[in-house]
């Protein structure tokens, strides 16, 4: 499954708070990219204590929670978030980013077609729509195969929509390289 968070349209969307507030989500958003996760998340605790309602900075924590391997915290700041703003479209897709990665597909479509229904020219979640889709297909093809073994077309279908729904493989070292080059 290769569906996609959307932090950067998030942060961009939001910029309507001080320069107080947008110096505060920078370094966290940096101490989050240097990979310092545990400082982050403290720092963004900290800043929520002063202002509990910042959209920007709730958005970011629940980033870095689900960097961090903590799914359901991610989802229940998400989930709050979305019901606090619930004119913003990204909360819904990065719900349906981590229902999808615990296999809730039915729970992730439903929040895509919510951030849709909000914004329908978000192109993030079109694609990860199209994503959640293909993993419904994978799992109906292979219920159809596993209830009747014998149906001819099930296999390539299966096949096919399994290819769609894997991560893109990384280009190889020579690839990169001549790629590289290129630029």
């Amino acid at each position: 499954m290769n569906v996609r968070p959307c932090l950067l349209a998030m942060l961009s969307v939001l910029a309507f708070f001080g320069r107080a507030a947008a110096d505060e989500l920078a370094e966290v958003n940096r101490l989050r990219h240097a990979g310092q996760t545990t400082a982050a998340l403290q720092r963004a605790e900290e800043s929520l204590a002063s202002n509990a309602r910042d959209p920007q900075m709730r958005f970011l924590k629940a980033v870095i929670l689900a960097d961090a391997n903590r799914p359901a915290e991610a989802v229940a700041v998400l989930e709050k978030l979305s019901q606090d703003y619930p004119d913003l479209a990204e909360p819904y897709n990065n719900l349906a980013v981590l229902h999808a990665a615990s296999g809730e597909y039915v729970k992730a479509r439903a929040a895509l077609d919510q951030a849709l229904r909000l914004d329908p020219g978000y192109a993030t979640a079109h694609e990860n729509i199209g994503d959640v889709y293909a993993a419904l297909a994978g799992q109906s093809y292979a219920t159809a195969l596993r209830l009747d073994p014998g149906r001819a077309g099930i296999p390539a279908k299966l096949t096919l929509v399994r290819q769609l729904a894997a991560p893109p493989k990384p280009a190889s070292t020579a690839a990169s390289a001549a790629a590289k080059s290129t630029r």
